[in-house]
């Protein structure tokens, strides 16, 4: 995200910019913060947390979008891995009710 975001206007330095590098880093943090509780409750709470952090993330892609602040095909490209991690985050927190 940080390079991505590297290239956004200044004027978006302390919006989307800040924003979006926050998000995007509490995606990991959370992922990791819950992991090291070594409960699977903690786990599974702080995956939703990140859940929660990487729906952030996207729907300040969409405003990225809707600003043309990136090349549209490098946008679609992001927007591929966002859903990929969605994915695979649902997974692992279904697979974790059971």
């Amino acid at each position: 995200m940080y390079k991505i975001t590297k290239t956004f206007p200044e004027r978006e330095r302390f919006n989307l910019i800040s924003q979006l590098n926050r998000a995007a880093v509490s995606i990991a943090s959370n992922i990791a913060e819950g992991w090291g509780r070594e409960s699977k409750n903690s786990y599974l709470q702080f995956l939703k947390i990140s859940r929660g952090s990487l729906y952030e993330t996207e729907t300040q892609l969409i405003i990225v979008k809707e600003l043309n602040l990136i090349e549209h095909k490098n946008l679609e490209k992001i927007f591929d891995l966002v859903n990929e991690e969605i994915r695979i985050l649902n997974g692992l927190i279904k697979s974790l009710k059971i």
